[in-house]
């Protein structure tokens, strides 16, 4: 029997985003996912280091009282900010005894690459095979046991700034968390939604869309190329709705997402929010909600239009959004409408997040999982032994309780009878 816990835990631009999940045998299984409030992080640096830590621990907390464990070490991801892609050979000779090639050696190769000096103000965040080749013979799959003289791996060094980085892993450490391995935002949403298989033959353009920020990752020949920050996000258009209807930041963030539609030509006069200011009665329609936030929405489109635009240029390209902002209803359309290519709106279908939000923190567990035959790591974020333990328990518990009631029915039933 395999099994493996994890958790993975992204630090966005207002809230923490936790998934506690399960690799049993060949499949994956969301144990226990949550998001917690906190305001400590602007699109490219930690401004509230305090309340992030306390939101990590409230979220870890939740978590071990679910699981009935201690959650030990974590999956965490990085917001793509400044980030540098540099592509790399590394050519190494095949020694073993019966020449063929191993994992270790692969291993070895990407060692070689990681020793390559980077500038200062970066942080080497993951080393990524892309591609090997033996034999003359290129393959994006590991050739473990295939013969051959000498290995040859695209090796592509994602970094990132070194300051953000740093003080993102602190804030865990001082949570009292271990971090197991470090994924670029964008690389761990490519990772959750196929889209490196998927840019081999064309362009892939992943949009992340938060609240201060949008990210874009450009991923082209099943590599991640570049990305690219643009500073507008949700909460322009979050702001919009307070200032005009004297909301709160919540009640507005929630019907920006869940109450407006911004494709259609003609919007009703039916009310959407019904609230009352200074004892007096309000009502909002979906008609003045969709006219407050068009303005901000044509400055995103406008934004997003020149980023896409060199892009778009360079051949067959797909626009995915994701994020907070993948749920949005009708941004999809808006933006296809400009770009005149296909852009999706992308959720992940996994049962337990589904849900924009959690696409970069469920994308983690994959690309964790995909470097352990490489970096052999043998760990989980909680002790397995422990968590067994606190699972047959719990099942017994509930089978007594369950006993328990099947008798008293019985007493019942046969005092009746009687």
């Amino acid at each position: 029997m395999d099994k493996q816990i994890f958790a993975a835990i992204e630090i966005s631009d207002h809230e923490i985003r936790l998934i506690i999940g399960e690799f049993f045998n060949t499949r994956f299984n969301v144990i226990k996912s949550s998001r917690i409030p906190a305001f400590g992080l602007t699109y490219n640096q930690v401004t509230d280091q305090e309340a992030i830590i306390k939101a990590i621990r409230k979220a870890i907390d939740n978590a071990n009282k679910t699981l009935d464990v201690r959650i030990e070490r974590v999956i965490l991801s990085i917001p793509s900010y400044k980030v540098t892609c540099l592509p790399l050979k590394v050519r190494k000779k095949i020694d073993s005894i019966d020449g063929v090639c191993t994992a270790q050696d692969i291993r070895e190769a990407v060692q070689r690459a990681m020793a390559t000096k980077i500038p200062e103000d970066l942080a080497l965040i993951q080393a990524v095979p892309v591609k090997y080749t033996v034999n003359g013979m290129s393959t994006r799959r590991m050739p473990i046991n295939e013969r051959c003289e000498n290995l040859v791996v695209d090796v592509d060094l994602l970094c990132a700034n070194r300051k953000l980085a740093f003080d993102l892993v602190s804030c865990l450490e001082k949570a009292d968390l271990e971090v197991m391995d470090i994924f670029l935002d964008i690389f761990a949403i490519a990772k959750e939604g196929a889209f490196l298989e998927q840019g081999v033959g064309q362009n892939i353009v992943i949009l992340k869309l938060e609240r201060s920020s949008t990210t874009l990752g450009l991923i082209n020949e099943g590599r991640l190329k570049a990305c690219e920050m643009y500073r507008f996000g949700l909460n322009k258009m979050i702001d919009s709705i307070d200032d005009k209807f004297d909301l709160k930041n919540e009640i507005s963030s929630k019907l920006l997402i869940q109450n407006t539609r911004l494709d259609l030509a003609k919007y009703s006069d039916n009310p959407v929010y019904v609230y009352a200011v200074n004892g007096v009665a309000r009502t909002i329609s979906e008609d003045d909600l969709a006219k407050c936030i068009q303005p901000d929405v044509k400055i995103w489109l406008d934004g997003i239009e020149n980023l896409c635009n060199p892009i778009l240029q360079q051949g067959q390209t797909t626009v995915i959004i994701t994020g907070e902002g993948g749920e949005l209803n009708g941004l999809d359309r808006l933006l296809q409408a400009r770009l005149q290519v296909e852009v999706k709106n992308y959720c992940p279908d996994t049962l337990g997040v589904r849900n924009s939000a959690y696409t970069c923190c469920l994308g983690l567990f994959y690309a964790y999982k995909d470097q352990l035959p490489i970096t052999n790591y043998q760990v989980n974020s909680v002790d397995i032994e422990a968590f067994e333990k606190a699972v047959s328990f719990n099942k017994k518990s509930n089978n007594d309780s369950e006993e328990s009631i099947t008798q008293k029915l019985r007493g019942i039933l046969f005092e009746t009878k009687k």
